[in-house]
């Protein structure tokens, strides 16, 4: 399946899941400072949620409706995080769907996408089908890796295939902020988030320089500048 919208492929992420460890959930993400609003909620749906691990954390923090859509489903692996993490059988409802031909009369009140939006040329109406999901109150987290910064410059040294499965335009402020100001919201903001990290994707190709990139990472972290330079995430937050 792909579309002119598409930048990746199926095949693109039957590779990519190849090489993932689906491991427990993590004790702290990098937009905790948007949980005290968002557990308000009581419903989550996450974009390109395979294999659940931020559906099960938002169940772990009090959201007791969570699905993930993908057009990548693999259910075993789903139930057996599930059990990793210590959630009851069937917790995360899983919608194996292309998300642009994707039709829900449900709305939902935390809806969710992480290094999702990204791998589309056409980023507004990406946000724009993101926002017909939300519920009449409800709120909107979309997480964007940065790469037009040290990070990218990273990538592009050591996997250039992986920088060029990303739109770059995606990633820039203004550009976004610009696609959020029409809807009207009654809260919104895009901002740079997290504390300086590189990484590169574990495939067996970049066994080799993965640990002197991990090794920088943490060196970047003694520097906590916020900004295009060294931050590592943008955050879209909104609410009706």
């Amino acid at each position: 399946m792909q579309t002119d919208n598409n930048i990746t492929d199926q095949a693109h992420w039957d590779e990519y899941w190849k090489n993932y460890r689906f491991d427990k959930i993590p004790r702290e993400v990098v937009f905790e400072k948007y949980m005290i609003k968002l557990t308000r909620g009581s419903s989550f749906i996450e974009i390109g949620g395979f294999p659940g691990i931020f559906a099960a954390y938002f169940y772990k923090r009090g959201i007791r409706d969570v699905s993930i859509l993908d057009f990548h489903m693999n259910e075993s692996i789903v139930r057996k995080l599930e059990k990793q993490n210590g959630l009851s059988q069937n917790t995360i409802q899983c919608i194996q769907a292309d998300f642009f031909s994707f039709e829900s009369e449900k709305k939902y009140d935390i809806v969710f996408s992480s290094g999702f939006i990204e791998h589309f040329q056409d980023t507004a109406d990406v946000i724009r089908r993101h926002v017909n999901l939300m519920s009449k109150n409800g709120q909107l987290l979309i997480l964007i890796p940065n790469f037009l910064g040290l990070n990218g410059k990273i990538q592009a040294r050591y996997d250039k295939e992986n920088l060029d499965s990303h739109n770059l335009k995606s990633m820039e402020i203004n550009y976004l902020k610009e696609i959020m100001k029409p809807y009207g919201f009654y809260e919104f903001s895009v901002e740079y988030i997290g504390k300086p990290m590189v990484w590169l994707e574990p495939k067996p190709e970049n066994n080799n320089y993965r640990g002197k990139v991990k090794t920088l990472s943490y060196f970047l972290k003694l520097f906590p500048v916020k900004g295009r330079l060294l931050s590592p995430f943008i955050a879209i937050y909104a609410r009706k």
